[in-house]
Formats: structure tokens, C-alpha cells, sequence
């Protein structure tokens, strides 16, 4: 799949981000207005319009305060027309605080949607014969349709990131929801290879949403340690969906036209956005903070336009007492957020930074960079060797996806009940180190060795004297490796650098996606000519190369994120 990363918030910008056990498990804190009449009232029970308003900071444990004109001295009207009702605030509830139920649907929604992106980049491989046929250009050519979408989901999120930090998750998912149909429509109708070309990379940009802020979705949801199913289920679905792209395309590719291939999912993509814009609900902290405020603020106004002025607010003397105060709510996120200018050149430059002076983030992105460019190399490479090992149509050689599919499924279920079982196994002593970042590479250190292990498996059981099925198990073990580097970068980079991850993890994201952009249009040359034994024995050597990097860092990694400026300074907060 394209996907660029998680694009984790900043710490910075989720006032809740660091709630306490004890917090999550109280009641509801954003409760109406109570009435405050037990307290003694330390001031004149009317003030006019003529007191200085005083602004406060609101949180989501921030209690409110009663209007004065519900406190026993204020009883009466005066004449005064009813004063307007509080407002609802139930729906601007602290998303930590959600129930399991409407958890459980938004991830889903985000997973499906992210498999739904995925399916579109792998499934553009199915039709390169037809399109190369029908606009007279090379299959390499046309193969680029690959990797122009990958650049678009490499390089949009670090302009749009921002703008979900502002406006939100919800807004964003809509826009950029809705031009991703469009770009599918112009995919399946475009007459032109040019067209295609253009369409595919307006695809890639707008796609690239449901996968940077899905993975802002899971973070504003779900503290860090009950994150690790919700993770698990992403990546699963980038997976599933890449294996299904090609899987279900052979067969459109093979009995209709190409074209069908967008067609269908403009349909898909149709249905799940027509799904987004009724269920999802905005789920960013800071974003529903301010617009709480604004609330409270508006329905204060409308307060004072009858005549009722002051809250009673605790004395800071003596909380016993009740001061009457005019009052409005900030956000201090709000005040700390750079313009969007700067927002966005952050955005394009710290990326960068972290990949060239971070030796965590250099090596975690060549690592999973690599794993993902063989993950697309299979576009090409499993049709090639099937279809000329086992004369299989392009239908069948791109059934073999079902080995992705597959594998993909297994490590998903496999990964979500590996930590359960391990803390029932583990002594206390291994547990504490599975709550560190070394912790979230504890699995990774044995099962990315899969991924070397079916590069092997692939190649040296390409010939035909060998059952199909097992070169196919080949590709799923290769999966599984993938899998197991793709959540452990993503949870290590995110537990290591907190506030800078999403930097981190969009610096891994532009390297893999580009990586794994071009390597489809390379495959059938280096098959042919390295030979398919020759082919699969390069990229298990360099992949098992690689696989020392989580051991490196399981022995060693708080003395070298002590040594870096940014997990140093994240470590010091602590």
C-alpha cells in the first residue's frame, strides 16, 4: 500500500494527551452548569456590562461554572426575559472518553478506508498490458502510474497535515474523501496516457489522507497502551488491501476491460465516503476543545444580550466562597499554534532534518523503505514468475495475492494477542522492558526475519518443477516480515520522538513510498537478468542485512536516544 505513516499529533496540540488511569475512569467532565447555590457568594449577586471580562484556559477536566442567575440570590427574574438554555456539550466530550462501542466503529471506518487506499495502489498493476496496448507506450511507461501515485502519497501529508491540525480530522477526511473519487473517475475515463498519469498523482495526494490521519485517529482516541489492537488492524489493512488491488483486478484485467478497474472503485470509494460523512465524528482533542469554547463563549453572549451577567467561579482565597466573575474560555493550544505558513514549512523542513541527523530515523526509514519496495516489486515479480513458470493466465498469476492476503490476516490476529500472551508468560522484569520504546521491537527482532527468510523462499522455489504453491507460500512468509517492520517502525518512532513523530514518521514515509514507487518499474529487468534465483537471493541478503537494526537498537537504544537532541529532550520531560 501507499501509505506514508501515521501522522501522530503533537503532544503539544492534545491537551488530554497525558491523562492519568484515574482520569480516563472518572465521570464525564464536560458536564452543564451547576448550580453553585450551597456556596456563600462573595460579591454582589448582579454586575453589569460595564466588569472587565476575564479570560480563562479550558480543559476537558475543567469544571464549568454555575451562571449566577441560578444561585438563591438570583432567583428571580427581575423582569427579565428567560434566560437561553445551556447549550449541549455532550458532543464535545474528551474522544478518551468515548465508549468502547463508538471507538470500535470509527476504527474500523479508518481501517476500511485505509484498505480501500491501498487496494488502489496495487491495483493499477493488473491493467499496465492493456494500457501499454491501447496508447502504444512501454510497459515500463506505463508502469509509472505506480510510481506517480506513491510521490503523491510521499509528499501531500506534509502540506495537509497541518490543516488537520487546525480544522480537523473530520473536514479533511470529507475534502480530500471526495476528490479521491473523482480522481478514480478520471482514472477509469481519461482517453490519454498523459491524462493518467496527471489522475494517478492527484489520486495519490488525495489518498494519502486516509493513511497519515488514520493513524492521528488512533492516537486521539486511545492512549498509548491501549493502542496496540487499533495499530494492528492499520496495518493489517494496508497490507490486506494491497494484496487485494492486483487479486481482485486479475480477474476484472482478465475478462473486461481496465477501465472496470476504476470503475469499481468509484463504487467502493463511493459508498465508504457516503459512510464517512454520515457516521464519522471529528475525534481531534484540541479541535472539539475549541470549538467547546466558542460554545460556552456564544451562549455567554447570549447571556448578557438579556441581562444576565457573571458565573460563579471558586474565590482564590477561599474556594469555600463563590466570586462572581464575567468570564470567557481559551484553549492554550489554540494560542501556541503557529500560522499555517509556518505550519506547512515545519512541516516540509524538520522531516528532513530528523531523516539526515538522526541515525534512529535514517535506518528505520532505509528499513522499512526497503521492506516496502519489496512489497511492491511483487506487483510485477509474482505475475512474471508465474506466468512464465507455470503458463498460468493473468488471472490465476494474480490470484497468487491470496498468499498476501493471507499473511496478512494471520500477523494481524497473531499481533494483537502477541503482548497479551507474552505478559502471562514473561517475568516482571521483561514486562517493564515491553512498556519501553526497545519493547515495541521485542517481536519485530525475530519476526522480520521472515521477510528474508520468504525472499529466499521465493526464488529458489521459482521453477516449474516445483508445485506453485510453494513459492506462493514464499510471498505470504515475506509478507508477515513486512508486517512485523511496518507496526514496529511506526510504534517505536511514535513512542521515541512523541511530539516530533509526526516528523519522524513522515520522513519514513516520503523515503518508502518514493523507494517503493520505483521499483516496479525495474522488477522484470532484474528478474530476467539476475535470474529469479539470482533476484530473490539480492534481496534476501540486503533485507537480512537490515534486520540487525531492531537487535541494535533492543540492546542499545536508550544510550543513543539519550545522545539525540530530540528523544533526549522528550526523555527529560519525563
Amino acid at each position: 500500500m501507499a501509505d506514508p505513516g501515521i501522522q501522530l499529533p503533537p503532544v503539544a496540540s492534545h491537551p488530554d494527551n497525558e491523562r492519568s488511569n484515574a482520569e480516563t475512569e472518572k465521570e464525564e467532565s464536560e458536564k452543564q452548569p451547576q448550580n453553585d447555590s450551597s456556596s456563600t457568594i462573595a460579591a454582589d449577586d448582579r454586575i453589569g456590562a460595564n466588569e472587565e471580562i476575564v479570560w480563562h484556559y479550558l480543559t476537558f477536566e475543567t469544571e464549568l461554572p454555575s451562571p449566577a442567575h441560578l444561585s438563591t440570590s438570583t432567583s428571580s427574574l427581575d423582569g427579565r426575559p428567560p434566560p437561553p438554555e445551556c447549550p449541549d456539550l455532550k458532543k464535545y466530550t474528551s474522544p478518551f472518553l468515548w465508549s468502547d462501542t463508538r471507538k470500535s466503529i470509527l476504527t474500523w471506518m479508518s481501517v476500511t478506508a485505509t484498505m480501500l487506499t491501498a487496494f488502489s495502489a496495487g491495483s493499477y498493476s493488473a491493467g499496465i498490458d492493456q494500457m501499454s496496448k491501447e496508447w502504444h507506450v512501454s510497459e515500463v511507461a506505463a508502469a509509472v502510474g505506480i510510481t506517480v501515485f506513491t510521490c503523491g502519497f510521499g509528499v501531500a501529508p506534509m502540506v495537509l497535515a497541518p490543516f488537520s491540525e487546525i480544522q480537523g480530522r473530520r473536514p479533511m477526511f470529507v475534502v480530500t474523501g471526495i476528490l479521491f473519487v473523482v480522481f478514480q473517475l478520471v482514472c477509469a475515463v481519461t482517453p490519454t496516457y498523459a491524462g493518467m498519469i496527471v489522475a494517478r498523482f492527484l489520486l495519490g495526494c488525495a489518498g494519502s489522507t486516509f493513511s497519515t490521519m488514520v493513524g492521528g485517529v488512533v492516537s486521539d482516541i486511545y492512549h498509548a497502551k491501549d493502542r496496540n489492537t487499533a495499530m494492528a488492524l492499520f496495518s493489517g489493512g494496508a497490507l490486506l488491501g494491497t494484496a487485494l488491488g492486483p487479486l481482485v483486478s486479475g480477474f476484472i484485467a482478465q475478462n473486461t476491460t481496465w477501465r472496470w478497474i476504476f470503475y469499481l472503485q468509484v463504487i467502493m470509494d463511493g459508498v465508504m465516503m457516503g459512510l464517512i460523512v454520515v457516521f464519522f465524528k471529528e475525534t481531534r482533542g484540541s479541535v472539539l476543545l475549541s470549538r467547546k469554547t466558542q460554545t460556552l463563549n456564544k451562549w455567554y453572549e447570549q447571556l448578557e444580550a438579556q441581562g444576565y451577567y457573571g458565573m460563579m467561579l471558586p474565590s482564590h482565597s477561599d474556594p469555600s466562597i463563590s466570586a462572581l466573575q464575567r468570564i470567557r474560555w481559551k484553549v492554550k493550544s489554540d494560542e501556541e499554534r503557529a500560522s499555517i505558513g509556518k505550519m506547512i514549512s515545519v512541516s516540509l523542513y524538520r522531516p528532513f532534518h530528523l531523516l539526515f541527523t538522526e541515525p534512529v530515523v535514517f535506518f528505520f526509514s532505509l528499513w522499512i523503505s526497503f521492506s516496502w519496495a519489496i512489497l511492491y516489486l511483487l506487483f510485477s515479480a509474482v505475475p512474471l514468475v508465474f506466468e512464465t513458470n507455470y503458463g498460468f493466465s493473468l488471472e490465476k498469476a494474480e490470484a497468487m495475492f491470496t498468499a498476501t492476503a493471507v499473511a496478512a490476516i494471520i500477523s494481524t490476529i497473531v499481533s494483537i494477542f502477541q503482548e497479551k500472551l507474552a505478559r502471562r508468560v514473561l517475568s516482571p522484569k521483561r514486562i517493564v522492558f515491553l512498556d519501553t520504546p526497545e519493547g515495541r521491537l521485542y517481536f519485530a527482532c525475530v519476526q522480520s526475519a521472515l521477510l528474508p527468510i520468504g525472499c529466499f523462499w521465493f526464488g529458489w522455489t521459482c521453477f516449474p518443477s516445483i508445485p506453485w504453491i510453494v513459492p506462493a507460500m514464499g510471498v505470504g512468509c515475506a509478507t508477515m516480515g513486512i508486517f512485523s517492520i511496518y507496526l514496529a517502525v511506526f510504534n517505536y518512532l511514535a513512542d521515541t520522538y512523541h511530539r516530533y513523530a509526526s516528523s519522524a514518521l513522515a520522513a519514513q514515509g516520503f523515503c518508502r513510498n518514493v523507494l517503493a514507487g520505483t521499483f516496479p518499474l525495474f522488477t522484470r529487468q532484474m528478474f530476467t537478468t539476475m535470474t529469479y534465483q539470482g533476484a530473490g537471493s539480492f534481496l534476501g541478503g540486503f533485507s537480512a542485512l537490515l534486520t540487525v537494526v531492531p537487535w541494535i537498537l533492543v540492546f542499545y537504544g536508550p544510550k543513543i536516544r539519550a545522545r539525540s537532541k530530540f528523544a533526549s529532550e522528550i526523555m527529560q520531560e519525563k
